[in-house]
């Protein structure tokens, strides 16, 4: 099991805020010769994201990594170049939303292009979930069925909708959620980042609470835990002693597939 709790940032972006606690856990599961899920954060921007990728051979691996660079890079070289006075008032406006969707679109180009480059590659992608923290206010996106859970005063949220065949399913009316469980069309996605030349993130935004933990993760934890046996569990103790024990639960269940989250929490 791998632990995370943050990545390296220029040095003249400065920290958000130092109360804000994060980290993260992942594991190739019992079944995968491969770990294909990709996560990564930078604390100072208050950014985090996970991937889960798929494709044939290496594909999924590389499509994931090359989502969670491209799109931290992106991030941080906007910062970058922004002057420190301008920052706060345009993580105040509208213009976060568009920025984060810039950086998602161009991480879809960074993995589209090169899956077109190499023949082995064709068809790699990767889901994607990130949240973005600036003050109170959190902007969540998503692309694929990797899942945003917000922990709040003994209650769980799930924050995103999948972009999969079964989800569109259970929407519709069409079939239950109990039986979307079992189905072995549970993998299926009908949006991904990387598999085309254009991709629709879907956003949400959500003011935080004192307290509040907000999770990121793939499907592998998802197969294996359910959101009450969730909340018990990364409700308590530090976020990194949660995440360990969220990975382990997968694994006990099985461990089917990958498994990666990150659990942030608010100050």
């Amino acid at each position: 099991m791998n632990l995370a709790s943050g990545s390296a940032v220029p040095r003249d972006i400065e920290p958000r805020s130092e109360s804000r606690q994060a980290a993260a856990a992942t594991d190739v599961g019992c079944v995968r010769a491969r770990n294909e899920d990709s996560h990564g954060m930078v604390e100072a921007l208050g950014l985090y994201v996970v991937c889960d990728g798929m494709g044939g051979a290496a594909g999924g691996e590389i499509a994931s990594q090359m989502a969670v660079e491209a799109l931290l890079a992106y991030m941080r070289g906007r910062f970058a170049a922004i002057d420190p006075d301008l920052r706060a008032e345009l993580e105040s406006r509208h213009e976060r939303a568009q920025l984060l969707e810039e950086a998602i679109l161009h991480a879809n180009r960074v993995v589209y292009c090169r899956s077109l480059l190499e023949p082995e590659l064709q068809g790699m992608g990767s889901t994607l979930v990130c949240a973005w923290f600036s003050g109170r206010d959190v902007l969540i996106a998503n692309v694929g069925d990797s899942r945003a859970y917000l922990l709040r005063r003994g209650s769980i949220q799930q924050l995103t909708e999948d972009h999969s065949l079964l989800a569109e399913e259970v929407r519709s009316g069409a079939m239950t959620k109990a039986q979307a469980e079992s189905s072995p069309l549970r993998s299926i996605i009908t949006r991904a980042l990387g598999t085309r030349e254009r991709v629709e993130p879907d956003f949400f935004r959500i003011e935080a609470e004192p307290g509040d933990r907000f999770l990121l993760t793939s499907d592998g934890l998802l197969r294996h835990v359910d959101d009450a046996t969730i909340l018990d569990t990364a409700s308590q103790g530090p976020p990194h002693e949660a995440c360990t024990r969220l990975v382990s639960l997968a694994l006990q269940g099985g461990g089917r597939d990958n498994i990666t989250c990150i659990l942030v929490q608010t100050p």
